[in-house]
């Protein structure tokens, strides 16, 4: 392509060095999406004839049908994706195809290419989301009114239903849901029209070109256009930010899965065993997902760095954007799938969550808020009830197995109704704020996202 120029053709080294196609070859359909749309422009400029343009669009039309088939033959020589869709389409349609690349470099053609891709991965990514985000509202429905423990610093804390639990990564998964979508929503500028950096003296209808792909706005600086990566790296970011979610869920996952837990069952066709020991059932899905946001992580670091100290315009460094982009998309994808798959399938313990649950250690804070309505600061009341967790501790007994006498030794505030308050499920009804796990605010929560989660085109 640039033979003009040289007089020697790249060494072999250069060009298995250099090639990209045998990764940019996944931007086929959206290059050639692109070439349509800039086709059209150039006959709109009067730059093509009307039977050229149909040429090309004929052409282009049949090598997508090889590709989709599986038919079309990648030649590492011509380097990328887009030298070889232009070198089958001349030899296709002759002359015509050569006209193609007028008005346009491979620099504003790849960045238009990444954004295309990218506008529809998210749409694919935010519907994976949903699936996941449905299959943890089953979970948590089959939850019903089921108590768990509640922790802070992994240590038993305060009751909560195990549907509130869960509620929670639905809550996350939404922000997440809501940052994929920007990411596409700012990926969806179109580029094409920049040129190698400077645009061109041959001047196309950039709106015109913008309607035809469904680009929301063209980029106002063509050195800018070329060498931006931000969507990206935002694309990165979200995906880095959900597989964070995902890690978390799946290490309170492993936790219950455990013995030591027990709450939550997972099925065997969710679970592995050992080579070695005979009772073992791994749960490999969660621990690989957890694994795998280390990936996402490196991907974003990567193109990160990759951009840090590039000076504009355009730099072959850029060609390292799509491998992480596209690896990141995969294994997110692959992640949201397999564990909306997992948890439609799991199943609560209810009878062991209750056992951990009725530790009157869990509602000791409510005793510190009965002394409070009774007329006692909270830091008074809190230290009151924090030396009788040490007498009951010191003692080897519950907080539901001290006397009244004891209680008022410590406060006169203390009456007999004070035991009511060592009950995990009324403790958990007087949690009435919005956004608190009471049943009520939990079953009316649970609606809501059977509601938002039906009506959700993405």
């Amino acid at each position: 392509m640039w033979h003009g120029r040289f007089s020697k053709d790249p060494s072999a080294r250069l060009r298995a060095y250099g090639q990209s196609v045998s990764f940019d070859r996944r931007l086929a359909l959206h290059d050639i999406a692109g070439s349509k749309a800039h086709a059209a422009a150039l006959r709109k400029a009067r730059l093509l004839t009307p039977n050229e343009l149909k040429a090309i669009h004929r052409g282009l039309e049949s090598i997508a049908r090889e590709i989709r088939a599986g038919k079309f033959v990648w030649r590492e020589e011509l380097e990328d994706v887009h030298m070889n869709i232009e070198a089958a389409l001349t030899k296709k349609i002759g002359a015509a195809g050569a006209k193609l690349h007028t008005a346009r470099s491979r620099n504003d053609q790849v960045a238009t290419d990444l954004r295309l891709w990218l506008r529809e991965e998210t749409v694919v990514l935010v519907s994976a989301v949903r699936g996941l985000q449905k299959s943890l509202v089953g979970l948590a429905v089959r939850g019903g009114d089921a108590i768990m423990p509640g922790y802070t610093h992994l240590q038993r804390a305060q009751p909560v239903l195990a549907a509130h639990h869960v509620l929670a990564y639905v809550e996350m998964l939404e922000r997440d849901a809501g940052r994929l979508a920007d990411a596409g929503r700012r990926a969806n500028v179109l580029p094409l029209g920049s040129g190698a950096l400077a645009g061109s003296t041959i001047a196309l209808d950039r709106r015109f070109i913008a309607r035809q792909l469904g680009f929301d706005d063209v980029s106002q600086n063509s050195m800018d256009a070329v060498s931006d990566r931000d969507f990206a790296c935002e694309f990165l970011s979200a995906c880095a930010i959900t597989g964070m979610h995902l890690s978390r869920l799946c290490e309170d996952t492993i936790l219950w899965a455990s013995s030591e837990f027990g709450f939550l069952g997972l099925s065997d066709a969710h679970t592995t065993g050992s080579s070695l020991m005979p009772q073992k059932k791994n749960p490999d899905i969660a621990e690989l997902a957890r694994g795998k946001t280390g990936r996402l992580y490196g991907n974003l670091v990567a193109l990160l760095t990759t951009l840090k100290g590039l000076p504009l315009a355009y730099n072959r460094d850029l060609q390292e954007d799509k491998e992480p982009v596209f690896d990141s998309a995969d294994t997110l994808g692959a992640s949201l799938e397999i564990l909306a798959e997992m948890f439609g399938a799991a199943r609560w313990d209810k009878r062991r969550m209750a056992a951990a649950a009725d530790d009157a250690l869990l509602v000791a804070t409510d005793w510190a808020d009965y002394l409070v309505r009774k007329g006692l600061p909270f830091r008074e009341a809190h230290q009151v009830v924090g030396t009788l967790v040490a007498l009951g501790v010191q003692r080897g007994v519950t907080l539901r197995d001290l006397s009244l006498g004891e209680l008022q030794a410590e406060s006169k505030l203390f009456k007999a109704d004070a035991m009511k308050c060592l009950d995990a499920m009324r403790s958990l009804q007087a949690r009435t704020a919005e956004g608190a796990p009471s049943p009520k605010r939990v079953a009316a929560r649970l609606a809501w996202w059977g509601k938002r989660l039906a009506s959700a085109k993405s």
